[in-house]
């Protein structure tokens, strides 16, 4: 009997994603004949082993922390994570005895297709809150709508990255506030980023990338005070059908790692 491909997800803790239903429910409803799992990682070293271990496995997705520390475990990168600097999706491609990671990033895909169904064209600076991997991929795709953005981290550095205490005096002139750190995602619910609310408005828009729970403290501050509200499911499920392509096309388009 053939053996089921197998797919999966890497990154930790693992509790708070979908992303096991999403294409549970997929494979199911589309009659593939295919399995997904969650792979809990505490360390990327631990990859390779996961990788023998598992001679089924054709990809896999990549989530918080393993989305920088996996590039070195890499054989190619597509131009995107290149330039994103972050990957959040693997194929794994097999030939004998060798196998080949090839590391793409559909979250900069997902991002795009959900923020342009959210915010107007004339909406044109944001804060990023957050400068990890999901914050990367979203940078790329501000930069290529031609929006002006500012990183904002506990710990900033560089010349576009500000302070959370900073973030304020740019709030009345910056319509769309992003969020890519894991605060407030269960099951931490009631944790947000440091910002002064109060200072929000009906011409703000809110987007986190968190999914679960569906209206997050950050969400939930914002529309309080009239601002219009997105999270990350309907990006959740872009990222995942552009993976799905990626697994299961019959070519990799990539670039050889340095």
């Amino acid at each position: 009997m053939p053996v089921r491909p197998l797919y999966g997800l890497i990154g930790c803790p693992l509790g708070h994603s979908f992303s096991r239903k999403y294409f549970t429910e997929k494979f199911e409803r589309e009659g593939i004949a295919a399995e997904y799992r969650n792979f809990e990682l505490p360390e990327i070293t631990l990859l390779p082993e996961l990788i023998r271990q598992h001679p089924d496995l054709q990809g896999f997705n990549v989530t918080i922390p393993h989305k920088q520390a996996i590039l070195p475990l890499l054989h190619h990168l597509s131009p995107e994570a290149e330039t994103i600097g972050a990957v959040n999706c693997v194929k794994i491609e097999r030939q004998g005895n060798r196998t080949k990671l090839c590391g793409y990033n559909t979250d900069a895909t997902g991002f795009r297709q959900s923020l342009e169904n959210f915010v107007p064209k004339q909406v044109k600076k944001a804060l990023v809150l957050g400068n990890g991997g999901a914050a990367k991929a979203v940078c790329y795709i501000l930069d290529t709508l031609g929006i002006e953005w500012t990183t904002v981290s506990r710990t900033p550095s560089g010349t576009k990255c500000i302070s959370y205490l900073q973030a304020g005096a740019l709030l009345p002139d910056t319509p769309l506030i992003i969020n890519t750190t894991p605060l407030g995602t269960w099951p931490d619910i009631n944790t947000c980023p440091d910002l002064p609310y109060e200072q929000l408005t009906a011409n703000h828009y809110l987007f986190d990338l968190a999914y679960n729970p569906e209206k997050t403290r950050f969400l939930a501050s914002g529309k309080k005070q009239g601002a219009h509200t997105q999270n990350g499911l309907e990006m959740l499920h872009n990222q995942a059908e552009a993976a799905w392509t990626i697994w299961t096309s019959c070519f990799s388009r990539t670039i050889v790692v340095p």
